[in-house]
C-alpha cells in the first residue's frame, strides 16, 4: 500500500488494497487469486469502488491517449485487453470491457437505460483492463490510484455546498 494512502478513512483505504490485489493477479494471469481478490473487491462498496476503479483507467487513458480515443483505438485496447486475459480467466466478456472504457471516458447511458453494468462485471473486468493498460504505462498503478481518489476528493469538495 502507498503511504500517500494513509490519510484515506477506511473504507476507501480498503477500495485501494482491493484494487492492487486485484490488478496483481490479473497481471500475473493468476486463475486461482483472481476469483478471491475480485470477490473482495466486489464485496465493497460498489458506487465508490466503481468510482475509483474508472478514476484509475480514466488515468491510465489519458496517459496513454493525450489526444483522446478513437473508435480504432478502443476496438485495439478491448481485442488487446480480451486477448491477454482470455487464456486464463475465460469469463471475460467483451461487451464489458468497452463499456467500462467508455463509462472512463464519462460516456454513460440515459437515466431511462440505467446502468449496463453490475457490480460484479466492474469488479470482475476493470483489474483487466488496468492491468491491460499497465503494461504500456510510464507510470505504476499506485500513481495511478493516487490520481484517481485525489480527483474524487476535488470532485467532492466542490460539490459540497
Amino acid at each position: 500500500m502507498s503511504l500517500t494512502w494513509r490519510h484515506l478513512p477506511k473504507p476507501a483505504r480498503a477500495i485501494a488494497e482491493a484494487t492492487v490485489a486485484a490488478v496483481e493477479a490479473a497481471r500475473a494471469r493468476d486463475a486461482e487469486a483472481y476469483p478471491r481478490e475480485v470477490a473482495r473487491l466486489a464485496a465493497l462498496p460498489s458506487e465508490q469502488a466503481g468510482l475509483v476503479l474508472g478514476g484509475v483507467v480514466r488515468a491510465l487513458l489519458e496517459e496513454q491517449y493525450p489526444d483522446g480515443l478513437t473508435a480504432d483505438d478502443v476496438r485495439a485496447l478491448a481485442v488487446r485487453c480480451l486477448r491477454a486475459a482470455a487464456g486464463w480467466f475465460p469469463a471475460v466478456e467483451p461487451d464489458v470491457v468497452v463499456m467500462l472504457v467508455a463509462g472512463a471516458l464519462g460516456l454513460h447511458p440515459s437515466a431511462e437505460e440505467g446502468l449496463p453494468l453490475k457490480a460484479a462485471d466492474v469488479a470482475g473486468h476493470a483489474p483487466l483492463l488496468v492491468a491491460d493498460l499497465l503494461t504500456t504505462s510510464a507510470a505504476p498503478l499506485n500513481a495511478h490510484l493516487t490520481t484517481a481518489f485525489s480527483t474524487l476528493a476535488v470532485i467532492e469538495l466542490s460539490d459540497t455546498p
